[in-house]
């Protein structure tokens, strides 16, 4: 009998709201769900349901107003380079080249830098972008750049990666790429991956689909439902 996978991260009945008051948004509504080694999960919904505040609080850039998010198969938590986060906007430090930005959370973390360097350009490989490495962020397109801050997270080799929404500002065909850029790459290192998006193309390229409407983390089989009072309030992504 095969062994269920290790669960990386869990988050039980974990909201996030903002503000005190008349004025308090609810981000997210009690959403209960883990993510396990091998995982492959999009979670979707249009901007606005919650997918980045949730992705957040799975990485502990924020912290839950109510339940508790744990990692249970992290041993130091949610550090030292455990857990890799892709950002949606641009990430990248403009007066560093590629090679550089790629090994700053290396030399962060406390690696010597020629070592650091060394696997900065594996993980630039890795996303064909080695040939990059020397350029800086403003002399890229806006899928090399991607590319670029996938490797930065990967040079870590993270246990977990969540990608918040990666293809938001890219054309159709470049954001396929880099899909296909992060799925490869998981596999390559071995890690668990979870990709916000609002493109059901997307989507559609992962194992496990999770759906977020007003705050509210919906299981596959439970479509979601909208509420009276997230609809007056609204509730930011």
């Amino acid at each position: 009998m095969t062994s269920p996978p290790e669960v990386l991260v869990r988050c039980q009945d974990a909201a996030r709201t903002y503000g005190r008051g008349p004025a308090a948004v609810v981000a997210v509504h009690g959403a209960t769900c883990q993510v396990g080694m091998g995982d492959r999960i999009a979670i979707t919904g249009p901007s606005g349901s919650g997918k980045s505040t949730l992705l957040h609080l799975m990485a502990a850039l924020e912290k839950p107003t109510a339940g508790e998010v744990t990692w249970p198969g992290l041993t130091d938590g949610p550090v030292a380079g455990q857990v890799g986060v892709v950002f949606q906007g641009p990430s990248l430090i403009p007066a560093l080249d590629v090679a550089e930005n790629a090994a700053l959370p290396l030399v962060l973390a406390g690696i010597p830098q020629e070592q650091a360097r060394r696997r900065a350009l594996d993980s630039l490989t890795l996303v064909a972008a080695d040939g990059l490495s020397g350029k800086l962020p403003e002399e890229l397109s806006g899928g090399q750049a991607q590319r670029v801050a996938i490797a930065r997270v990967l040079a870590l080799r993270p246990r977990l990666v969540l990608a918040d929404e990666p293809t938001g500002q890219l054309d159709r065909a470049t954001g396929q790429h880099i899909i296909d850029v992060l799925l490869a790459t998981a596999d390559e290192i071995g890690a668990a991956l979870v990709v916000t998006t609002h493109d059901p193309t997307v989507a559609q390229r992962l194992k496990e689909r999770w759906t977020m409407h007003e705050g509210r983390l919906h299981p596959p089989t439970e479509p979601p439902r909208p509420s009276a009072e997230a609809a007056s309030q609204g509730d930011p992504s």
